[in-house]
């Protein structure tokens, strides 16, 4: 399926925003910040799905995992 790629780079990229975010507010708020906590559980969060969606994509055969080197013969 050609949408399984660019849902997964999009997830990523969410990922690191979200950890982007709880640097900035670790800096900006010091270490008594309810803000990083959210913004660091977003991220847990996301990675989570990125993981379970990986798995269902393979479930329903969307992808298929490869080795390193192509088939020989």
């Amino acid at each position: 399926m050609a949408f399984v790629k660019p849902v997964i780079v999009v997830m990523l990229f969410l990922i690191i925003a979200s950890l982007a975010a709880g640097m900035i507010s670790l800096i900006k708020d010091g270490n008594d910040s309810r803000r990083t906590v959210a913004f660091l559980t977003v991220r847990i969060a996301l990675s989570i799905m990125v993981f379970l969606f990986i798995g269902f994509a393979f479930y329903m055969d969307w992808i298929r995992p490869h080795g390193i080197l192509p088939p020989q013969g």
